[in-house]
């Protein structure tokens, strides 16, 4: 019997492969870094061929460096960035313009003429209308390229997100799939019937000829071309990023609370099968769907997080390297309280506001490398404690009880996680396996094949590498925070209308 899982994690900066074996143990990965397209202000894109071609160089690589045959793998589990958003020729298989990244705001103008239909939205999609979401990049879209929208019309081309892209080129264009917790993030999927909404689609202008067929998150999605890997493997699990985190972080219970710590940072609160309409702003959303059953979800999203420290390196050049922030942050000047509002390509959740620019605030002349590290990553636990606050309005407080359970590149920081546990006033438990994204992806798959336990069996397996406990005054606590506000009241005003 095949004894290993072949785990996708396709995200907005890299494609990673991440092989595991039959104890859910990671035995080898490889990553490949494909470039960024930023056209305009607010633009994010990216070229899809260089989605596809590092996916399948990974794949190819991480099977060669554990020097496995494509036998020994049971089934490919995919993990992908969410609302990035592809169209496609279906008889050629080349995409007619660049993904349009989750990050880009080029559609804000769309969603303002569409105000008076955000409530139709909101109670359909459990989304609010905002760029964010694919729906209006893929009207963009037909919008723009010339005869786009005919040819979508006559049955010529296709949209998915990453996955569906992914899948089809995997499979050689055989199908043409996603999943609910995809689908459910194109701000076309109505949540609460399992289907595409006719209203929203027919609001957009958008053929629903070219939407993926909507499957469990564990289910026969196709199989590989055999050319690609020298054998047909089966696709059997798909969830968007923070879905699969959500899973690999094993919250199958309702009240368990993950954040998850990439280029944006990404709450997820289980609320179980039932969708909470949220009055704070934050996402009714799909945290996973198996046996036709979905598991709903609150979530709120940080569009920049990680990326923030990449804004260090790339854009300031204070640093080489990430981990130069922590020993940075720990040499600043307590006495200076700089706050860094990171608005770098608008503020999501709670404020939403797509218009807004970063910001920074109480520099002095002895500000240097390090206060901006310590606001770097202070910034991510400001925001952080907004989502959880708006998620215990929403759900008459029961989101404050558990630990929250953190994941991704920057939960690597010991001083991120501190302070985050410092401002949110709660305990902050990381994980052994940091991979829990891929590990999500990878136990859907496994689980489908028959190799891996069911939810109870693989949440046993969860185990806890560090806990950081609040050490800060509440006093203290209250005053930062209430700083943090004031500052973010000061972006938004400085925005206007």
């Amino acid at each position: 019997m095949s004894k290993h899982i072949l785990a996708i994690d396709q995200g907005t900066t890299s494609s990673r492969a991440i092989l595991f074996d039959a104890e859910m143990v990671p035995v080898a990965t490889a990553q490949e870094e494909f470039p960024q397209h930023f056209p305009q202000s607010g633009w994010v894109e990216h070229d899809p061929a260089d989605l596809w071609t590092s996916t399948a160089a990974t794949c190819r690589s991480v099977i060669e460096r554990a020097g496995l045959r494509v036998g020994d793998i049971a089934a490919i589990g995919i993990t992908n960035q969410r609302e990035t958003t592809v169209v496609w020729d279906k008889t050629t298989g080349e995409a007619i313009h660049n993904a349009i990244v989750w990050q880009d705001r080029r559609t804000t103008a769309i969603c303002r003429d569409l105000a008076g239909h955000a409530d139709t939205v909101t109670a359909k999609t459990g989304l609010l209308l905002d760029p964010y979401f694919s729906g209006t990049k893929l009207k963009w879209i037909l919008d723009n390229v010339e005869g786009a929208r005919e040819r979508a019309r006559n049955g010529e081309l296709l949209f998915g997100t990453v996955d569906s892209w992914l899948i089809w080129k995997l499979t050689g264009g055989a199908s043409h799939v996603t999943d609910a917790t995809n689908a459910c993030r194109t701000m076309l999927y109505d949540i609460h019937n399992g289907r595409w909404s006719s209203t929203i689609c027919d609001l957009l202008d958008i053929p629903q000829q070219m939407l993926p067929q909507v499957m469990d998150c564990a289910a026969d999605f196709g199989v590989t071309r055999p050319d690609l890997f020298g054998a047909e493997i089966p696709i059997l699990g798909v969830a968007g990023d923070q879905q699969a985190a959500t899973l690999g972080q094993a919250c199958f219970q309702p009240g368990m609370l993950k954040s998850t710590y990439g280029t944006g940072c990404f709450a997820l609160l289980n609320t179980g099968d039932t969708p909470v309409a949220s009055t704070s702003r934050l996402l009714t959303t799909i945290a996973y769907q198996l046996d036709g059953k979905p598991t709903y979800a609150l979530e709120g999203s940080i569009f920049i997080a990680g990326a923030v420290v990449q804004w260090l390196r790339d854009g300031l050049k204070l640093i080489r390297e990430a981990k130069e922030t922590q020993p940075l942050a720990e040499a600043s000047d307590p006495a200076q309280d700089v706050v860094l509002v990171p608005a770098f390509t608008g503020l999501g959740a709670p404020y939403w506001n797509a218009d807004c620019r970063g910001a920074i605030f109480g520099m002095s002349r002895n500000t240097g490398p390090e206060e901006f590290a310590r606001a770097a990553l202070e910034s991510v636990g400001y925001q952080t404690r907004d989502l959880l606050d708006a998620m215990r309005a929403d759900w008459q407080g029961q989101a404050g009880d558990a630990a929250l359970r953190v994941d991704g590149g920057m939960s690597a920081s010991d001083y991120a996680m501190q302070f985050l546990s410092d401002i949110i006033g709660a305990r902050v438990d990381r994980p052994k396996v940091l991979e829990t994204t891929a590990m999500g992806a990878a136990w859907l798959a496994g689980y489908r094949a028959g190799l891996y336990p069911d939810q109870d069996g693989f949440a046993a397996t969860w185990a806890l590498d560090r806990t950081f406990d609040p050490q800060m005054d509440p006093d203290k606590r209250a005053e930062k925070y209430g700083r943090w506000q004031r500052a973010v009241q000061a972006t938004l005003t400085y925005t206007g209308d």
